[in-house]
């Protein structure tokens, strides 16, 4: 039975809306496609579908972005409680957390819907967005493994339920079966986005840049195409294998040509831009007026943003856009969200607001001091939220700040770490031969 199915659990009785439902939740869940011209139809079709406005609800949350919070949480209230399956309940109740920023308890509601519905997808995907800005997506691993017993391996919607677990695989450090289980769901669904993205991890993780430009090579067509809403992210993957390899030149003309022609203006694929430029930039490549153009887009989406992650980003692209007063402005909303009474309060004041003051001094040339700050932020650094990818700008900051300012045994300890989980990288031998300069 179709997802959108009232048997299902679902979310209406009008067969043409619980289509585009279905539709709707494939390219949600796919990062494929135009989930929110599904709903629309959905609404055209039921003018009563509360689900299409859940969904939209949720698609404005997960960006994490200040405006489209706001538009969530106007909606929130014109969803009616009378009425709504249990799914729709279950639904609402975490949207209702998750736009006011209470990401925790979002992801234990829908962690305890997914126990009485494993095959809800736009449920999985939700927790799995949720747990990633929380830095825990290393738990859908967990959460697919309950759910994979539930699905048959013939039908629609397996190999996105089969990628969830592969990618929460990677995150938990098994990547040898994250690469197998993601390459087989990549079969399954080859315009997915969680299958390539998982495989794009594994190749980064363990050291092989090479196989990862490969990669990317053989299935361009699948996630390259303009359909593909999360393709910034994996041209981005595709900028660091170039860099791992020595190629900043590359790396620097995939941001001009691939990353900022498809870029949205939406702080998790500015992410993206902020954390490439400032790669380069600690290995000597000049980025120029590519920050004062970046930070104009993270102004807009500033005001009301959730997100400790996204924050210091932006913090960092002030800084190097030569914007102090920006970066002020940046960190007082940082501190105004760590004074509040809220679930992810503690990660601005413990990691967040460290790694951004860090990032301030890493610029001003204070590098004994951003060594501080660092080691500091780093210790519970999961709890910015990212990837472990994403992360590793902050130990690769880290690393150079270690180096400029002359501390030898930080640094060698430091580069012996990244050396001994990727030998082949020539960033890592880099850090290692300036490392071993320091006079001792």
């Amino acid at each position: 039975m179709a997802d959108g199915m009232r048997a299902n659990g679902g979310m209406s009785a009008n067969a043409e809306a619980a289509r585009h439902i279905d539709e709707a939740i494939r390219a949600m869940t796919l990062n494929y496609g135009d989930a929110g011209g599904h709903l629309a139809e959905a609404r055209e079709a039921d003018p009563g579908c509360a689900m299409a406005d859940i969904l939209e609800a949720w698609l404005l949350a997960l960006t994490k972005d200040g405006a489209q919070l706001a538009r969530a949480r106007t909606l929130l209230p014109g969803i009616a409680e009378a009425g709504l399956t249990e799914r729709e309940a279950h639904h609402l109740a975490a949207l209702r957390h998750a736009a006011e920023g209470r990401w925790p308890s979002a992801v234990a509601v829908l962690d305890r819907h997914l126990m009485d519905d494993p095959r809800d997808l736009a449920g999985h995907q939700c927790a799995l967005r949720l747990d990633g800005y929380l830095g825990r997506f290393h738990r859908q691993a967990a959460r697919a493994a309950r759910a994979l017993p539930f699905w048959s391996k013939d039908e629609p919607g397996y190999g996105i339920m089969l990628s969830f677990y592969g990618f929460g695989l990677e995150e938990f450090g098994d990547y040898a079966r994250a690469e197998d289980v993601a390459r087989a769901a990549a079969e399954l669904e080859p315009y997915g986005y969680w299958p390539h993205h998982t495989v794009s991890h594994v190749l980064e993780m363990t050291g092989r840049p090479d196989e990862g430009i490969a990669w990317m090579d053989g299935r361009l067509p699948y996630w390259s195409d303009p359909k593909c809403n999360n393709r910034v992210h994996i041209w981005w993957h595709k900028a660091l294998y170039h860099i791992e390899l020595g190629r900043f030149g590359d790396a620097l003309a995939l941001y001009d040509n691939e990353i900022l022609p498809a870029m949205r203006v939406a702080g998790t694929q500015l992410c993206n831009a902020a954390s490439l430029l400032w790669r380069l930039e600690t290995l000597g490549c000049e980025a120029g007026e590519r920050w004062s153009r970046l930070l104009p887009l993270w102004q807009g989406l500033l005001p009301g943003m959730t997100s400790p992650f996204n924050e210091v980003h932006a913090a960092m692209t002030a800084l190097r856009a030569g914007d102090r007063a920006a970066y002020e402005e940046v960190l007082d909303g940082m501190k105004r969200t760590a004074a509040a009474n809220s679930e992810i309060a503690p990660a601005y004041r413990d990691i967040s607001i460290p790694a951004a003051g860090a990032m301030a001094c890493f610029t001003d040339g204070d590098y004994a001091g951003a060594v501080d700050g660092l080691l500091t932020a780093e210790t519970h650094l999961w709890r910015m939220g990212g990837s472990v990818a994403q992360r590793d700008l902050v130990a690769w900051t880290l690393a150079v700040a270690a180096i400029r300012a002359g501390r030898r045994n930080v640094a060698l300890s430091l580069a012996n770490e990244r050396l001994a989980l990727r030998p082949g990288s020539a960033v890592n031998r880099h850090f290692l031969h300036e490392a071993r300069a320091i006079a001792a």
